[in-house]
């Protein structure tokens, strides 16, 4: 039974360890795609790259927050992700914004670096994806992180795609349309992992209620049999 548990959990610990690695490696991709875009958004005056940016920004701090959560508890892990979904929230109405005041003032932005940015920061988040993909049904942790990635990849396909729209029509509305389904995205991603973290959050509370207390009379070494029996099952 020990040989069980110990087993068990030197694989656990090979599989945080391996899901850490790739999380530095993602969050230093996204990091430096999002000084990259923003400025880049920031000087052509394109509202779908400084969107897709700010998404970089967001997923660069929901692998923060990964990275945090990794070896904790069940409970942590939910928070971790409830913090997540409020960052994409708070990042889908942020690019809204942004997206009105665009259309109000209308310039329109170069479409031959809007594009390059675009492709740029799409290969970059295919490489990120393909990385996440093989984690992202190892907890909720892990599938809210791809969840993140899942919605790079279709943002830096809807870039590209207003670029070559804006360079067809010489208008400013394919990058503020784009600017506001990829807030869209933000937010249903946002609702999505906020519902099912209260799930898991309100799991981790019934099963703490539902554990049986240890009469004081009992021996350590119960206990510890007790938990050495539970890591194997």
């Amino acid at each position: 039974m020990d040989s069980c548990c110990e087993n068990k959990a030197g694989e656990l610990a090979q599989l945080r360890g391996a899901q850490a690695k790739m999380l530095y490696w993602v969050l230093g991709i996204n990091g430096s795609m999002f000084v990259i875009e923003f400025v880049a958004g920031w000087l052509i005056g394109s509202t779908a790259l400084l969107a897709d940016s700010l998404d970089m920004f967001g997923d660069a701090t929901v692998y923060v927050l990964t990275l945090y959560a990794l070896n904790r508890s069940d409970r942590t892990r939910a928070g971790a992700a409830l913090i997540k979904s409020l960052f994409m929230f708070v990042f889908g109405l942020a690019v809204i914004a942004e997206a009105i005041h665009k259309s109000v003032v209308g310039s329109v932005p170069e479409a031959g670096a809007m594009g390059i940015m675009g492709m740029l920061a799409l290969a970059a988040n295919t490489v990120c994806f393909i990385m996440l993909l093989r984690y992202r049904s190892a907890d909720l942790n892990m599938r809210s992180t791809w969840l993140c990635s899942r919605n790079d990849l279709i943002a830096n396909t809807s870039v590209v795609l207003a670029a070559i729209a804006v360079g067809v029509t010489g208008t400013v509305w394919p990058d503020v349309v784009v600017g506001l389904a990829i807030a869209a995205l933000f937010l249903h991603s946002a609702w999505q992992v906020s519902t099912e973290a209260m799930v898991a959050w309100r799991s981790t509370d019934r099963d703490k209620a539902s554990e049986p207390s240890i009469p004081p009379d009992r021996s350590d070494d119960e206990t510890c049999c007790k938990s050495r029996s539970s890591c194997c099952e």
